[in-house]
């Protein structure tokens, strides 16, 4: 993708989150990465709704500014975002946003772990609850890196939720899956309790997962493998 494309598509994404009600105000952070040292960040102190290309910056990966417009800087958090990349080669984008339901749940410290609906058994798998921890401190990538490397979607202790990808679009997806699994989950609890799938099932659907080709770790080829 060029690099102009990659911008609109950032910002593109930025204001569906706005949209999908996401992020509110200065909310939420997303980056893409250009080459090894080189990342695309949106800026601290921008509403996702107002973000236009000219506004994003470009970092290295210690987090430091490269190049922006005069005004603008990446977020404090971009250091949550440096972190995901150090733990995986394979990650491309990563997207943090609180979906409201999604981090209701984090609030409530209730991990996504159910394996009870198909497709986020196919394209998340359990999404854990990384402890909290003080936002833009390294406090925060230092409670989800353990978590991060074996996981696509992680839940951010009383904060939102984060979701990584090989490309911005998948990181986007998930983030999607992830709250229409957490709204799913919450009223199957206000109907009596989530059933899971069976094992075999389970099963299955990673083996078509695996023919799907599709990228990123999986916790289900752990929990479920012998």
């Amino acid at each position: 993708m060029e690099f102009q494309q990659l911008r609109e598509q950032l910002c593109d994404v930025c204001h569906r989150m706005w949209q999908l009600g996401w992020v509110a105000a200065n909310d939420g952070n997303v980056t893409v990465k250009i080459e090894d040292d080189l990342f695309m960040a949106t800026p601290t102190g921008i509403s996702k709704s107002f973000i236009t290309p000219e506004m994003l910056v470009l970092v290295n990966s210690k987090g430091e500014l490269v190049s922006g417009n005069p005004g603008y800087r990446p977020s404090s958090e971009i250091k949550m975002h440096m972190r995901c990349y150090q733990e995986r080669d394979d990650v491309g984008a990563v997207v943090h946003a609180h979906p409201p339901t999604a981090t209701g749940f984090a609030v409530a410290h209730i991990p996504l772990d159910s394996y009870s609906m198909v497709e986020t058994v196919l394209t998340l798998g359990s999404v854990p609850i990384a402890p909290y921890g003080t936002p833009s401190t390294y406090e925060v990538p230092d409670s989800i890196a353990p978590f991060i490397r074996e996981h696509d979607v992680v839940l951010l202790e009383n904060h939102g939720a984060l979701a990584v990808g090989a490309d911005l679009i998948t990181a986007y997806y998930r983030m999607e899956t992830l709250e229409l699994q957490a709204k799913i989950s919450l009223t199957a609890r206000l109907l009596g309790g989530e059933r899971e799938i069976s094992k075999d099932n389970i099963d299955r659907l990673i083996d078509i997962r695996k023919g799907f080709r599709l990228t990123g770790r999986h916790p289900g080829y752990k929990k479920y493998s012998g």
